[in-house]
């Protein structure tokens, strides 16, 4: 399945202080309203962990709802904090745009339930794509500290010991034992706080990778993302941690 069939749909993008309105056809049109009412849609991001991934567009029922295209590490949507979306079963299609490409496309439904918040992961390799949709609740912290999870989408083809993030700063484990396709609950992190975290085996105290200058917003929540290939250590397959904004 190649060629998809698009149509006139509407999506809303939740920014801080409002909606960006996309009308989806054949050629890409944004607009920005003022609404505030989200209490009959479903909220999601979608994010690129698979490796070597590019030209990517998602589709929600057959109506495309990137406008961009989207390659490894990027999340949807790229200006706001969440895309809202009509709730029920969707059906999402998620293929590479080059019709040479190897990259197999990935087809599943969901049932997104009114008012809820998802975040979907798209990983593993071109050959076998894979995803996991989670949900995304958003607290905001009665103090100043901001909140932070840890989703491991490293791509091996073989066993590996579960993963832990060290904190240099407050020199401790923030997740530990994170196995490949788990994501963790929130944990609260000081805001206005730059940290240096490291991507160690569980019970080992090698640095795998090392995410530097680390400085996260109060009461806002947040999601690091362990992706690439877990033996590969340069070049675009790179195992890495990224971290994304949720709220």
């Amino acid at each position: 399945m190649r060629r998809v069939n698009i149509f006139h749909c509407t999506l809303l993008i939740v920014p801080a202080l409002g909606i960006l309105i996309s009308a989806c056809t054949k050629s890409f049109n944004e607009k920005t309203l003022q609404d505030k009412n989200f209490n009959n849609k479903s909220l999601v991001q979608v994010y690129l962990a698979m490796v070597n991934a590019s030209r990517n567009y998602i589709y929600v029922d057959g109506n495309l709802i990137t406008g961009s295209l989207m390659s490894s590490g990027s999340v949807f949507p790229s200006t706001a904090y969440a895309a809202s979306i009509d709730p029920g079963v969707k059906g999402f299609f998620i293929m590479d745009t080059l019709s040479t490409s190897t990259q197999v496309p990935l087809s599943f439904a969901e049932n997104m339930q009114v008012g809820k918040n998802y975040t979907i992961f798209v990983y593993d390799s071109l050959a076998a794509p894979k995803q996991k949709t989670v949900e995304t609740s958003i607290v905001v912290p009665a103090d100043t500290t901001a909140r932070l999870r840890f989703a491991n989408f490293t791509h091996t083809k073989t066993a590996i010991p579960g993963i832990d993030i060290f904190s240099k700063r407050l020199n401790q484990n923030l997740f530990t034992n994170i196995n490949v396709s788990d994501v963790s609950g929130y944990v609260a992190f000081p805001s206005a706080f730059t940290d240096t975290l490291y991507v160690r085996s569980t019970g080992n105290t090698t640095n795998l990778v090392t995410l530097n200058a680390v400085n996260l917003s109060a009461k806002r929540s947040y999601t690091l993302v362990f992706r690439g290939s877990y033996s590969v250590t340069s070049g675009t397959a790179a195992r890495t941690l990224s971290l994304f904004t949720n709220y």
